[in-house]
């Protein structure tokens, strides 16, 4: 392939070109992400590709998943990535590896890989390709995809904070691409931010979004970027930070801005005006929602996941944050007391 318009780009050369046809990426996943990341990284002139996924096409993937067709519908995606690459590609050295990432065989396959990509769709693997990243000393480029909005970071990067900096607990309860809905521009602009970051990291110029994250919304087409750090002492949880209370009274009385970190469904349920239902395992992909400088006042079921939303927020620059004294059951019932009254 001729890469000569890419490497007249001063940021990058002959020299450049040559990291990245010395290079192995892994890509983790093969849906949409993936379908988005492979190719951009193959026509870059990246020189080994890994395709991990345990996943067969299914018709419902064929909006956004561009790599696939009608008739390869229940066929493994990362074999017929592979024969895509090779067709499209076939300088392109590439290794089809057909299950899913489980402790069992991460570090076996991980470690054969200079960088790893994240184009999973579950939070569960992302945990599990951090704890296994940061032993083995490999970066790896994040992206998440909610609805028409996408995240894109990059972790343990040059000693830079990881994964659990940002997030510290794994949420069964989040909700997939499935139930939540998705737009194929979504994913395709997703991953080919992912594929640039990878490009650059790798290639060895531009600015890394280590320690930053990048919250793109397709609604609006506002982009932040959201700054956070390494936390010096234990990577799998946030380190404790006190926040001030206040009392449900006051939060009922005024017109503050209020999360419920519950998960969907949880109950009782609170309806009020200014009470917005904001689930933590969601909650880092809603925060352009919310005024940096506004105050902000938050609640759960017990109070545990108030303080840990509290800490992402403060993580990505919220100033003005109060936890609320009670959780919701005793929420309600002040609510149901002050009906009664008026």
């Amino acid at each position: 392939m001729d890469f000569s318009r890419q490497i007249i780009l001063p940021q990058l050369g002959v020299s450049g070109q040559k990291k990245l046809k010395d290079s192995k990426i892994l890509v983790v996943g093969a849906g949409g992400l993936g379908c988005a990341v492979l190719p951009y990284l193959a026509a870059a002139g990246i020189g080994t590709l890994g395709i991990m996924d345990g996943d067969r096409i299914a018709a419902s993937n064929l909006h956004r998943q561009l790599l696939y067709s009608q008739n390869q519908i229940g066929l493994l995606k990362s074999q017929e990535a592979k024969k895509y690459l090779n067709i499209n590609f076939p300088e392109v050295d590439v290794d089809a590896i057909d299950f899913f990432l489980e402790p069992s065989n991460a570090r076996d396959h991980l470690q054969n890989f200079d960088l790893i990509i994240d184009a999973t769709d579950e939070i569960s693997a992302r945990h599990l390709l951090n704890d296994f990243c940061q032993e083995l000393g490999i970066p790896w480029v994040y992206g998440s995809i909610h609805q028409f909005q996408g995240q894109v970071s990059v972790f343990n990067f040059e000693n830079g904070p990881n994964y659990k900096d940002l997030f510290p607990i794994a949420d069964a309860d989040a909700i997939s691409c499935s139930d939540a809905g998705v737009l194929g521009t979504t994913v395709g602009l997703i991953g080919m931010l992912q594929a640039n970051e990878a490009i650059k990291i790798v290639g060895g110029f531009g600015k890394v979004l280590s320690g930053k994250v990048l919250i793109y919304d397709l609604l609006s087409c506002n982009q932040q970027i959201f700054e956070f750090e390494k936390r010096p002492e234990n990577n799998s949880r946030l380190e404790q930070i006190s926040f001030p209370f206040i009392s449900i009274e006051e939060v009922i009385q005024s017109k503050r801005t209020v999360l419920d970190v519950r998960e969907k469904d949880e109950k009782p349920e609170i309806l009020k005006e200014n009470f917005l239902k904001t689930p933590l395992s969601t909650l880092a992909e809603k925060v352009e929602l919310f005024d940096r400088g506004e105050e902000i006042c938050i609640f759960c079921q017990t109070g545990k996941r108030s303080q840990t939303a509290a800490e992402i927020l403060h993580q990505l620059g919220f100033t003005q944050i109060r936890l609320i004294k009670g959780g919701a059951k005793e929420i309600l019932e002040q609510l149901s007391h002050e009906k009664d009254l008026s």
